[in-house]
């Protein structure tokens, strides 16, 4: 499969690795260009590429970088891309500690990757979130190994929830189906399921408990507005 991975960080980059290891043909980029992706490239058997090629380069393109910087993408970047490439959203929403207040999700208005979504003009999946990159690294496990972790998918196109769960089956985990993209703020920071490694039972009990309130260490409280909808 064609993968197009916007990000080069620690998940974007665990990401890009595993994907490379596993024989998908894999295109990576950042926000300073090909030539500063062009040795980690190289040593995992990725392609450096831009941020527009990076949208255009398959099948499945992950947008692995923080919420703040989805505004920061180049305008209508997904522009002419064909409907059924699916677009992966790993973003998580850290006001106080890195992205700054956005008003839309601080106020409950609409959810992390909702958001994601209004600015790409695009559907997305919320994959990828809930876990430490060194984690999705290394534990992954074998189809039906005990204590295999589960990973939440949440998306309104059930074709693209699918191929992502495939994605995540590969990598040796399970992908946990988490119903519509504004039900993913039961996978968000605070919540349950959120870095606790838990195998597919478990995650759909925490889904289950989730609660839509933020706690106060995950919310702006009265910082300026970092961004708002395009």
């Amino acid at each position: 499969m064609k993968l197009g991975i916007i990000g080069g960080g620690q998940i974007g980059g665990t990401l890009a690795r595993r994907f490379a290891e596993l024989g998908h043909d894999v295109s990576i980029a950042n926000s300073r260009g090909p030539e500063t992706l062009a040795a980690f490239a190289q040593e995992i058997g990725a392609k450096p590429v831009t941020v527009q090629q990076a949208a255009r380069s398959g099948d499945v393109v992950i947008v692995a970088i923080p919420v703040k910087s989805v505004i920061q993408l180049p305008a209508k970047l997904f522009d002419g891309v064909p409907s059924d490439v699916v677009v992966v959203d790993t973003g998580n929403y850290y006001p106080q500690q890195r992205d700054g207040r956005i008003d839309p999700i601080e106020s409950g208005a609409t959810t992390e990757s909702r958001w994601v979504s209004d600015q790409l003009g695009r559907p997305v999946v919320k994959a990828f979130n809930t876990i430490n990159w060194d984690h999705l690294l290394k534990r992954g496990k074998p189809k039906g190994a005990p204590g295999r972790i589960a990973l939440p998918v949440a998306g309104d196109d059930q074709r693209a929830k699918d191929v992502v769960i495939g994605l995540i089956d590969e990598l040796g985990f399970d992908g946990l189906d988490a119903g519509r993209l504004d039900e993913s703020w039961r996978q968000q920071p605070g919540s349950p399921v959120y870095g606790a490694d838990l195998d597919a039972d478990g995650a759909r009990r925490a889904l289950s408990q989730a609660k839509e309130e933020r706690p106060a260490a995950l919310r702006a409280g009265g910082s300026p507005a970092a961004a708002g909808r395009r």
